[in-house]
């Protein structure tokens, strides 16, 4: 298992201390919590371990996967060679926090972190952005990660839903009606029914993600 490998090397290079649990049981912790949700009092009562065990695993090996990620360049390399890319920022669960109000998006009334992700034609992920608390906008969240910009230079034909409004450069927005344009035009309408189809495909992205 590669997460496991990387846990075992980690602990080589630091020549930490015995541990209760190996690196393969570790890596079984952490992807209970990553795939299932499981709560860290029955991940440690699952494995046998202190509460706080579990979620220093969880952190240790979190840390390690985010450490092989690309950065946006390579991932907008990828994403050029296709005829287009699908751009979405879906929100992901996250249990409450103390301080909750920067991780809590109206729109969705829940807690969460906002990811920019890219997705080909196909619907499959072409990478997927440093999470944000889920109160930043989508807008501001794709210029923190570079996307805007780095799509834009590579001339990538983007699109996106209406939270991306008013962004330029390749990405293509919805027609939206406001107080100068009461009404879309019959034409407007009809590319707003084809760019739903296209960006429904992103949603397999999305799916993958949260799975």
């Amino acid at each position: 298992m590669r997460l496991a490998e990387l846990i075992r090397t980690r602990h080589a290079e630091r020549r930490s201390r015995w541990r209760k649990s190996d690196p393969a049981q570790q890596a079984l912790l952490v992807l209970a919590r990553l795939r299932n949700g499981d709560t860290y009092a029955r991940l440690a009562a699952g494995f046998a371990v202190g509460t706080t065990t579990a979620w220093r695993y969880v952190r240790e090996a979190a840390d390690l996967l985010a450490a092989l990620a690309d950065d946006v360049h390579p991932a907008v390399g990828r994403a050029s060679r296709p005829a287009y890319t699908i751009l979405d920022g879906p929100l992901i669960p996250i249990d409450r926090l103390a301080d909750e109000r920067p991780y809590y998006r109206g729109n969705h009334k829940r807690h969460g972190m906002n990811v920019q992700l890219p997705a080909d034609p196909m619907g499959r992920p072409v990478w997927a952005s440093p999470a944000l608390p889920g109160a930043v906008h989508d807008v501001s969240a794709a210029r923190k990660a570079g996307l805007i910009d780095a799509l834009t230079s590579a001339g990538v034909k983007t699109f996106a839903d209406k939270g991306y409004q008013g962004e330029g450069g390749t990405v293509r927005t919805p027609f939206q009606r406001h107080r100068h344009r009461c009404w879309l035009s019959r034409g407007q309408r009809d590319v707003n029914r084809a760019h739903a189809r296209i960006r429904a495909i992103g949603e397999r992205a999305v799916a993958t993600l949260k799975g």
